[in-house]
């Protein structure tokens, strides 16, 4: 192999190696955006879990002041 075809070579390699550091940062990135939005989404359920369970008192206590009418 001549010098040229290894510098080639050797310069293709730095390529690909400085292209898959790049690749693995945005996977951390990823990653960590992911993470975020799992975060949020579970922080959502639990605020729509809340906000049904306030909802069924609600309508619980609506139905009994109802019921109450009715009995007057």
């Amino acid at each position: 192999m001549s010098a040229a075809i290894l510098d080639q070579l050797e310069g293709k390699i730095k390529q690909a190696v400085e292209t898959i550091q790049l690749l693995q940062l945005e996977v951390e990135d990823l990653k960590a955006q992911n993470e975020q939005a799992n975060q949020a989404n579970q922080n959502l359920r639990q605020e729509y879990e809340q906000l049904k369970a306030e909802q069924q008192n609600f309508q619980e206590r609506l139905r009994s002041l109802l019921g109450q009418i009715d009995n007057v």
